[in-house]
């Protein structure tokens, strides 16, 4: 049996906090090759997620335990279709994303933590299409699009993009 405590939580938070990426997961099933892939992901303020999406019937589901956190949706174009504010308090915990949908997620606050759920295996080279609209992790114009994440409301379009 698997089980996760405070401490757990509390440490995985440490190391999102101490990662250059600002963000840290563990993963709770055995291999990556499990028809379910379930994991914790520790969010910090400053970390972006690359918009991407992954394919028809590759759905995410998001369970918030800790903080809060943004997720977007976008169009083809990276206009915001649609923006969702998990809180731990509430009132919206938890959200499934579609396969084929466009999104990221921005951390509100710090400490936030997400149980993730989705199908499996999971495969590095295939389980993203990455927005060609939108700048890598790394790039100089991420920091700006993770900060424009936090503030984004739906029908927004980053500066510098065209729909």
């Amino acid at each position: 049996m698997l089980s996760i405590t405070n401490d757990d939580l509390d440490d995985l938070t440490r190391a999102a906090r101490a990662a250059g990426r600002r963000r840290m997961n563990r993963n709770l099933h055995p291999a990556l090759t499990d028809q379910v892939q379930r994991l914790l992901n520790a969010f910090e303020p400053g970390t972006y997620v690359r918009p991407h999406r992954h394919d028809a019937g590759r759905w995410e589901l998001f369970l918030i335990l800790r903080g809060r956190a943004a997720l977007f949706a976008f169009d083809d174009h990276g206009r915001v279709a649609a923006r969702h504010e998990l809180a731990a308090a509430g009132p919206v915990r938890l959200i499934e994303v579609p396969g084929g949908t466009w999104h990221t997620l921005a951390a509100l606050e710090p400490g936030t933590l997400l149980f993730e759920v989705k199908p499996g295996p999971y495969v590095p080279l295939t389980d993203k299409d990455f927005a060609a609209w939108a700048p890598g992790e790394g790039e100089p114009r991420a920091a700006a699009y993770e900060q424009w994440f936090r503030r984004a409301r739906p029908g927004e379009i980053p500066a510098g993009l065209t729909s």
